[in-house]
């Protein structure tokens, strides 16, 4: 028998089935997608079997010299992903250290990895901390730049589109953020790429698709998980979570009122009950032949405007730039709202419409504290680390529990005498209140 890599799949040449593969025709053999390539190894293995692996053409392996040290936490983490023959999932809530697990695997395994990130930012982060810590000059694919080496860093968008020509490349794959790789396209980097060695880094895996239920086929189920309740006070900086109601203005709560009449009317009309992600996309769908419909969405989605960037969170914002100067990241939903904050408070933004040069500029100068605050819409939601961070304004959000974790984790990073708060701006009586509800779910 020889087992062969082709595209994403692994082909099975030899008159014997496995498990995993379909007979294919076009090349007489059986062909089996790219992830079962260790399952595959370890059925003939157990079946004694023998046969020829060619699967495999990794990177030639670079010399590095640095060494991780972890906490007790970080260690038992790493040592149960071991366990489990490395593959699995561990859940740390951030601020927790998750790259330094992940660049344990690298240290202990010496295999050729890629490491899969959702922003540039983190990119840059996983960038510096190979460098830094390991000795490693990694490889980068992203951004624009397309430098393959043992240790590459590439964004979900790069390693999406050129997946079939790097699935035979990598021994190990780490998939930071790891709840990026479950969505309809990224899965398929999971499912092309043969590593047989796979780590998930997330601070939750649950999505609200429920597509996180492949995890155990993909990349492997949780192994080890730990909130921030768990590590607050010694891993991570203790912290204050404080919840603001703020009324609309009367000409506000005017508006709202009177679109969001709109939008419930026609559900009430049409028998449509919103309990579900699924009900809402139907109501999108409808909406594109009916006139009413459409009506309903524009005015649901001009009201939820009013209620996330009303003028009394701007006012709330006002009060606690001027009560201190502590170094503080403000946080909402609309790009709008962030270059309005932007304008009045002369405080530097930062959206996805920011190119890569200014965006570094701007964080480093926060970083250094030049910038004491920064504005924000989602594109920091992951991938920032600021030690000395110590206060969050949240003005809009989604009902995601994950992105509450993920902005109050900015926050956390641990800091001699720190102690983070995070303000959650909330408009009364508003949409706003049930997406602050659904934020605390877990």
């Amino acid at each position: 028998m020889r087992l062969s890599y082709s595209k994403g799949t692994i082909i099975i040449h030899g008159d014997i089935p496995t498990p995993y593969g379909q007979w294919d025709p076009r090349v007489r053999a059986y062909r089996a997608p790219a992830y079962c390539y260790r399952d595959i190894v370890r059925y003939l293995e157990r079946s004694k079997i023998p046969f020829k692996d060619e699967v495999l053409k990794p990177i030639s392996p670079q010399q590095f010299s640095g060494s991780v040290e972890l906490y007790p936490f970080q260690k038992e983490a790493f040592e149960r992903w071991m366990d489990n023959g490395c593959w699995g999932t561990i859940c740390i809530a951030t601020a927790g250290g998750k790259t330094f697990i992940g660049l344990k695997a690298i240290e202990v395994l010496r295999k050729s990895t890629i490491i899969l990130a959702p922003t540039l930012a983190l990119i840059d982060q996983w960038m510096e901390r190979l460098e830094k810590i390991l000795g490693i000059n990694a490889g980068i694919l992203g951004g624009g730049k397309a430098d393959i080496k043992w240790v590459t860093v590439s964004t979900y968008d790069s390693a999406y589109i050129r997946a079939e020509e790097l699935g035979d490349k990598f021994e190990l794959l780490i998939a930071d953020e790891a709840h990026h790789i479950f969505a309809p396209a990224y899965c398929h980097i999971a499912e092309i790429f043969a590593a047989p060695y796979r780590m998930g880094l997330t601070s939750t895996l649950h999505r609200s698709d429920m597509r996180h239920l492949d995890a155990p086929r993909l990349i492997g189920g949780v192994v080890y998980e730990a909130t921030h309740d768990d590590l607050a006070g010694v891993y991570i900086a203790p912290y204050e979570h404080k919840r603001i109601y703020v009324d609309l203005t009367p000409e506000e709560r005017e508006e709202y009122d009177r679109l969001w009449k709109i939008y419930t009317s026609f559900l009430e009309k049409h028998g449509i009950r919103m309990e579900s992600n699924k009900d809402f996309q139907k109501l999108i769908a409808m909406s594109a032949t009916n006139p009413e419909a459409r009506e309903a969405l524009l005015a649901r989605a001009k009201a939820l405007k009013i209620a996330l960037n009303s003028e009394s969170k701007m006012s709330f914002l006002k009060e606690q730039l001027k009560s201190s100067n502590e170094k503080t990241i403000i946080f909402t939903l609309h790009n709008s709202l962030v270059y309005e904050i932007s304008r009045r408070f002369l405080i530097p933004a930062i959206t996805h419409e920011t190119s890569e040069e200014e965006r570094k500029i701007i964080l480093e100068k926060f970083k250094s504290g030049e910038y004491k605050a920064i504005v924000t819409s989602l594109v920091l939601d992951e991938g920032i680390d600021v030690p000395d961070a110590s206060r969050g304004i949240v003005l809009a959000g989604y009902g995601s529990p994950r992105q509450h974790i993920q902005r109050l984790g900015r926050l956390l990073r641990k800091r001699e005498g720190k102690r983070a708060i995070l303000f959650e701006i909330i408009s009364r009586e508003t949409k706003d209140v049930d997406f602050s509800r659904r934020r605390r779910m877990k």
